[in-house]
């Protein structure tokens, strides 16, 4: 049986990672995170919701200027990122606190919905994680980067330079959902905007601006999106580079025989 604590210096790594902060870039990529929420969401109403994993508090900001949900809560492992996010005096947020990863201090049935975004791809133990949210809520919103591509293999020091431990495609997270118990309600899949190219290319990277750059980033995505609109699903499903689901808890345990 799997040891339920987070391992090594898994904790260490993480409350380090919050100490150095780039709102804007942060904030950035959470607005988009935000909007996978509010749109695989759309036409429900959650009146009490939990974000696991919630880093330093960006995707949280974002839900509760969107009055997404009338009381907010938030858990994660790192200190520094509770600090931070205790710090941004999030509207509609009653609680932040930190847990060890595995084990949420909340009753069954505490919320609504509980969003993991960004988070699962990090997660040694995937399924006791995913055991502990369907416990708490009745219904989650899973957001994961889909890794897993071609030339994967060549790409693992990246993906690890980032802390993504587990790569996943929307079929084999339907899957490993489908087998804890859960039923897919809806699904989206999105590719990185160019806004966020961009700012990548030229903040983070520190590469000199250029006209020729833009237009081939605004191009690229577009082509990409025509291409998966006109192909469909499945097309959309390959050039994805994030898969957003929300799903909802089944009375089914885990089908292992």
């Amino acid at each position: 049986m799997a040891d339920d604590k987070l391992s090594g210096n898994v904790k260490t790594a993480y409350d380090e990672f919050y100490k150095t902060h780039d709102e804007a870039w942060r904030m950035l990529g959470a607005k988009y995170k935000a909007q996978h929420i509010i749109d695989v969401c759309k036409g429900r109403i959650f009146a009490k919701v939990l974000e696991v994993g919630a880093g330093d508090g960006s995707i949280l900001k974002i839900l509760s200027e969107q009055n997404f949900a009338p009381e907010c809560h938030a858990v994660e492992i790192s200190d520094s990122g509770v600090e931070y996010i205790k710090s941004r005096n999030i509207g509609n947020l009653k609680s932040v606190q930190v847990f060890d990863g595995y084990h949420l201090p909340f009753a069954d049935d505490s919320f609504d919905l509980i969003i993991l975004s960004h988070v699962l791809e990090h997660v040694e133990h995937e399924r006791m994680l995913l055991r502990e949210l369907k416990r708490v809520a009745k219904m989650c919103v899973i957001e994961v980067p889909r890794d897993y591509k071609k030339n994967v293999d060549g790409r693992i020091k990246h993906f690890l330079a980032y802390g993504h431990i587990n790569v996943y495609t929307p079929t084999s997270l339907r899957y490993l959902l489908l087998s804890e118990g859960f039923k897919v309600e809806a699904d989206l899949t999105s590719m990185i905007e160019p806004e966020v190219t961009k700012f990548n290319t030229y903040i983070n990277q520190k590469r000199p601006k250029s006209f020729v750059t833009d237009l081939k980033i605004t191009a690229e995505f577009m082509v990409k999106s025509a291409v998966g609109t006109f192909l469909g699903k499945s097309t959309q499903e390959e050039l994805a580079n994030a898969y957003t689901v929300l799903c909802s808890k089944t009375n089914k345990q885990a089908d292992i025989f």
